[in-house]
């Protein structure tokens, strides 16, 4: 984990992956705000349906962040080491260099598929209670709507801290997204 760290440091691959955790943990959060209200406007949806669909949609999102970062970045990290070996007019294959060149991509794309799933399994633990929780059992969709608002400020404090900018200002910009994205479909459904 040491030698992980150091990889990750001295090519400053933590920043891509904390990006990727937010731009993929963002889009986690509001494709599930997007599925919920959609079901909540469709009415009378049966809640293992909403369920289903909103898992099915949470492990391709995963999926797709896994496979789309690992190409993309395992490309980008080869060509910045065959740059540098043209440069070095050196082979830097068995060095850290090229070491991390084979290990990052492998953990940026894991944080850029996990960030997505992991937040959606997150907002779907108000469906999963439902059955065995009072709260949850009356108002399930709602419940996961509130859970999806909450992450998905969290994750716009998360961006104040990063930016260093005012928390709460950095929170309620990422709310806005989310009431937009929510108003969009209420205008834009049928009925």
């Amino acid at each position: 984990m040491e030698q992980l760290l150091w990889l990750l440091n001295i090519t400053r691959s933590h920043v891509i992956a904390r990006r990727y955790f937010v731009v993929n943990g963002f889009d986690g959060a509001l494709t599930m705000l997007g599925l919920l209200v959609g079901f909540y406007v469709s009415e009378n949806v049966r809640l293992p349906v909403v369920t289903n669909a909103c898992l099915g949609v949470a492990i391709a999102l995963g999926m797709s962040g896994v496979s789309s970062a690992y190409i993309s970045e395992a490309a980008e990290k080869q060509r910045e080491l065959r740059e540098l070996e043209r440069a070095m007019v050196s082979d830097l294959g068995q060095s850290a260099y090229g070491q991390a060149a084979r290990l990052l991509p492998m953990v940026i794309a894991f944080v850029n598929g996990m960030a997505p799933l992991i937040i959606s399994l997150i907002i779907l633990l108000p469906l999963w209670l439902a059955p065995s929780v009072e709260l949850f059992n009356h108002f399930p969709l709602e419940s996961a709507f509130a859970m999806a608002l909450l992450t998905i400020f969290l994750l716009g404090v998360y961006l104040g801290h990063i930016s260093q900018t005012f928390w709460l200002w950095a929170g309620l910009q990422t709310l806005v997204i989310a009431a937009a994205t929510t108003g969009l479909i209420f205008i834009l459904s049928p009925g």
